[in-house]
């Protein structure tokens, strides 16, 4: 995974691939994306650099960007949010937005720049996401919901798929969220990434979101009995793998989120459990040295080391020199000139020997 295989996108939302790099997947191929295990779209985390990084660690898990809102996608800088790397494949793009013609329009730009999957985002409960109508408070409108998912189906030969929650504020019956699932499959949505927790859209912070209100892992099993033709994926809460497979028995895919992120290392034990059990789990070491011609690639492209490297930090995490390899890449990775000798001098902080 070189660094000079990397996508280019100009203004006119062409893909460029260098010779070697595979084209964009068929719509048959996309449908048959194994979701199992997936990566969730997290806000200043699940970046090009976090998403390149991860996929040195497991081949299949599907990943997510960012939520990309249409507005920044139709009037902003478009090369600089949905660049990416083939390497990330395969790969979903999560959309902001509840105008279905502005949705179809971002949808058919991510199509065509091949990402293989366009997720919308109904779960998002901050005031910002709020005061653009979208996110959670869209859990209240699933006619529009609905629409905005047909419009995009309309455009693009990819899945089009919608994460949201069990219920927001009083709204949060089994009956209600029935509703809304069925209102929305009724507009051509067959995958549904659940999130086990209401949201309140007044009185907590997202952060507090993600926290205070009770996972509810019985509602999405029963969401996945009541609607059997539908992918259900459940997300929330989950942090090893052995409560990975046990949700797997009662749903046809999990997301994990700040678990993968703050534990990456999680995700290499998943291709060799869920995937290949002949694979070995790569060697941390490795990682880091397989991932040095990347940063060296947006190293010269102008790109600063700590927006690399601030991914990484807890790559080491419960093994000896763990500590040491996040205070020296916390103290020299924001200096000016700051190279990948940082990365191999924060890697000598740690023993390889007796380190997976």
């Amino acid at each position: 995974m070189s660094g000079s295989n990397l996508t280019t996108i100009n203004l006119n939302s062409r893909i460029e691939r260098h010779p070697g790099v595979e084209d964009s997947r068929s719509s048959t191929e996309n449908e048959r994306l194994d979701r199992r295990v997936s990566v969730a779209p997290m806000m200043d985390w699940t970046d090009r650099h976090c998403r390149f990084f991860l996929r040195l660690l497991t081949r299949h898990t599907l990943l997510y960007t960012e939520m990309v809102t249409t507005g920044a996608i139709l009037r902003g800088d478009r090369e600089r949010l949905l660049a990416y790397d083939p390497a990330e494949h395969p790969l979903a793009l999560q959309l902001g937005g509840s105008d279905p013609t502005e949705l179809a329009r971002s949808a058919r730009i991510a199509a065509e720049l091949g990402y293989d999957e366009i997720n919308l985002n109904v779960g998002c409960p901050s005031d910002r996401v709020q005061s653009g109508r979208f996110g959670a408070c869209l859990m209240a409108e699933p006619t529009l919901v609905a629409d905005c998912v047909a419009a995009m189906r309309a455009t693009v030969d990819r899945p089009v798929t919608v994460k949201t929650r069990i219920g927001i504020d009083d709204r949060d019956s089994y009956d209600e969220l029935v509703e809304f699932v069925g209102r929305v499959a009724e507009g051509g949505c067959q995958i549904f990434i659940v999130h086990a927790r209401k949201a309140w859209l007044t009185g907590l912070s997202p952060k507090e979101n993600r926290e205070i209100p009770p996972l509810r892992y019985d509602i999405v099993h029963r969401l996945k009995r009541d609607f059997r033709d539908l992918v259900i994926i459940l997300n929330g809460g989950l942090t090893d793998l052995d409560q990975i497979a046990e949700q797997l028995r009662h749903v046809d895919g999990v997301m994990i989120g700040r678990a993968a992120y703050e534990n990456p290392y999680l995700l290499a034990d998943v291709d060799p459990r869920f995937w290949d059990s002949a694979r070995p789990m790569p060697n941390r070491h490795d990682v880091v040295r397989a991932l040095l011609p990347y940063v060296d690639f947006q190293l010269r492209q102008g790109m600063p080391l700590h927006s690399m490297t601030r991914h990484l930090l807890g790559l080491f995490q419960s093994v000896p020199g763990a500590r040491a390899w996040r205070r020296y890449l916390s103290e020299n990775a924001h200096r000016p000139g700051a190279g990948t000798a940082v990365l191999e001098a924060a890697l000598r902080q740690v023993p390889e020997s007796g380190t997976v």
